[in-house]
């Protein structure tokens, strides 16, 4: 459930990655840091952070948000598990879609140590049975998705990549565009400011900066 107008947007081509001992935050980490502080986002009395599960996403959460609740996008994690089902046991046979349904049922009701049972018992054996356990196992706190549902908060990343793909994608990916990053970012920009209800205040900003030049 989101309150209508509640969405905002704020993108760029830049690069998320930095060095350990960078002095300074990535650009993109930046990024998130301005929207986070204009949206009053860290004076919330519950946040939540749901995301897949790349390494470097819950870096920069915890570097921002060391105690927002941490959620990983529940759509990743079942298909994580039906890839493993057709590995185990053959892409469409009736056997992979009735372990897929158990181990479903076990992620949705907060079962997770069964779950991780039924996925070691293939460990010894099949290297993607390894790899998926270390991969629950080590995210099982983003996984608590009965707790989490139950507190009222969304398990599902889905409407952050409808975003990326209306928001970004629609505009940048029409038929025979071609741009340079300096020309996206700047009718990304242009388009955030636009769907986010900040057009005015985009332009505001701007002539202040030029002033200030």
């Amino acid at each position: 459930m989101r309150d209508e107008g509640s969405i905002s947007y704020s993108a760029a081509i830049e690069s998320a990655a930095t060095r350990d001992t960078a002095p300074h935050r990535s650009e993109f980490t930046e990024r998130v840091l301005r929207e986070l502080t204009r949206r009053g986002f860290t004076q919330a009395l519950r946040t939540a952070v749901v995301a897949d599960l790349a390494p470097w996403i819950w870096n920069t959460t915890r570097e921002l948000l060391p105690t927002t609740t941490q959620i990983a996008d529940r759509y990743h994690v079942k298909e994580r598990l039906s890839n493993l089902a057709k590995a185990l046991y053959g892409p469409g046979s009736e056997a992979a879609q009735a372990w897929t349904r158990r181990r479903y049922e076990e992620l949705d009701s907060g079962r997770l140590t069964d779950l991780l049972r039924a996925v070691r018992h293939h460990a010894d054996r099949h290297e993607e049975a390894r790899k998926c356990f270390q991969y629950l196992h080590h995210n099982r706190e983003r996984m608590r998705y009965a707790k989490f549902e139950a507190e009222g908060l969304c398990t599902s990343s889905g409407v952050i990549e409808a975003g990326c793909k209306n928001v970004i994608g629609a505009r940048l990916k029409r038929a025979g565009m071609h741009w340079t990053v300096r020309g996206a970012n700047r009718i990304i920009a242009l388009r955030c400011s636009i769907l986010s209800g900040r057009f005015q205040d985009f332009w505001e900003r701007r002539t202040e900066i030029r002033k200030a030049a």
